[in-house]
């Protein structure tokens, strides 16, 4: 069921336009779980948001803690994902979580020790009902003051200032009811789909990933509010992007792009690379999608189609996946400057909304629109200046710490994914 409608004021004057942006909700929802362990500092920023979010969604909020160290057993994801992943991606993580904590007025300090065990305080959380004060308590104990949580000096700090018996709850944590429970909700988190926290699960059959997916898990598409910030000299303003055409995330993002720089007076300057000369500078694999977990799949895919729909493009998983963009890369760099926008636009949409062979020379010069400039364009894109500038512009993106697409950089602060627009338009409006 879709739903449009407009929110009152007092006087039944407009107050907000709203608009449901997946087809498969059915609005307004019934129920929001949050599913979260204590050791993931979205799942602290997320546990900010809850119970405003479910105002707003008209629901109840039910608590639904998890063992996060359990589910990642059971999808095969490392244990400690920061000490995994390549360093500019550990880098732009920590900046991405202050940038998240600044954005919710969350105050956020990473543990010297992180990441800490937890499993004794999801089983105090178990033990005391879900009691939100509880649950708030050991998200601010590990976040904002860095302590042990699952030390019995800290749990029976926690708990007692919720108003809990403390030594009754540390008696409980070490029955074979409370180890079970805990054990049996990890086990139907994981049955969800659940591979990470925080996850939040709609009507019992919606699920979404991260503190960043509110307005997915709310359903609605609500009117920006006009920005306060006064203008800034547009010299000051430059939107650097850098993308290629073989991923859905960066054509998601590469649409958005002129509409933000048209709000914030930006000057854009596009950078293509070779997304799997990236991945192999960095030591990565060259498919990241491959290597994810089932669940985590069915989630991205999903999430593209969620995306999709927000911005209101057409797209279409194509058939032939990876997409090999080396050939029109090449032939954008080929190409005039005046012809590369139209024709970056064109080859996104003929891979992404069309699942049209992007190495098919036919189907590029369709994309250049003019047959001459593309038959010379196409005759000079594999000469060494044409892929000597393909490499510098990998080389360089490499070097200044980009790791995936799309990535933006604004005054030389780096933001990486097209769900990270918004930030990004607040990085401009700063400036």
């Amino acid at each position: 069921m879709v739903d449009t409608h407009r929110t009152k004021g007092s006087g039944d004057e407009p107050h907000e336009a709203i608009e449901a942006i997946e087809r498969e909700r059915t609005l307004p929802a019934r129920t929001l779980d949050f599913w979260f362990d204590y050791t993931c500092p979205f799942a602290y920023l997320g546990s900010t948001q809850a119970p405003a979010l479910a105002a707003r969604m008209g629901v109840p909020l039910v608590y639904r803690p998890l063992l996060l160290g359990g589910v990642f057993k059971a999808v095969g994801t490392p244990q400690n994902l920061f000490a995994s992943r390549s360093p500019p991606r550990t880098a732009h993580e920590a900046s991405d979580m202050a940038r998240w904590a600044k954005r919710f007025g969350a105050p956020l300090r990473m543990p010297a020790d992180h990441p800490m065990r937890s499993v004794e305080a999801l089983r105090a959380t178990l033990a005391t009902g879900q009691d939100p004060a509880v649950i708030a308590g050991f998200f601010r104990a590990y976040w904002v003051e860095g302590r042990p949580i699952s030390s019995p000096e800290v749990i029976a700090d926690v708990v007692s200032r919720a108003g809990h018996d403390a030594a009754s709850v540390l008696a409980r944590i070490e029955t074979a009811e409370i180890k079970d429970d805990l054990r049996r909700r990890t086990d139907e988190g994981v049955a969800l789909g659940i591979f990470g926290v925080p996850a939040w699960i709609v009507d019992g059959a919606h699920l979404y990933w991260g503190q960043d997916r509110l307005a997915f898990v709310e359903g609605v598409r609500r009117a920006a509010p006009a920005s306060s910030a006064a203008p800034a000299p547009a010299s000051r303003r430059v939107l650097e992007v850098f993308w290629d055409f073989s991923s859905p995330f960066a054509y998601l993002g590469a649409m958005q792009v002129e509409a933000v720089a048209a709000r914030t007076g930006a000057s854009v300057v596009w950078h293509p690379i070779l997304l799997g000369g990236l991945f192999r500078s960095l030591g990565g694999p060259e498919v990241p999608l491959a290597t994810f977990s089932e669940a985590k799949q069915r989630h991205t895919l999903a999430d593209l189609q969620r995306w999709a729909a927000y911005w209101r493009l057409p797209f279409r998983f194509p058939s032939r996946f990876p997409a090999h963009s080396l050939k029109a890369l090449r032939l954008y760099l080929a190409l005039p400057e005046e012809r590369r926008a139209s024709f970056r636009e064109a080859v996104f949409h003929a891979c992404w909304a069309e699942d049209r062979d992007i190495t098919d020379e036919a189907v590029l010069t369709a994309c250049v629109g003019d047959d001459a400039v593309a038959r010379d364009a196409l005759s000079r894109a594999n000469g060494d200046d044409v892929k000597a500038a393909l490499r510098a512009s990998t080389d360089g993106a490499a070097a200044r710490g980009v790791f995936g697409v799309p990535t933006f950089i604004v005054g030389g602060e780096l933001f990486w994914g097209q769900d990270r627009l918004e930030l990004v338009e607040e990085a401009l409006g700063a400036l």
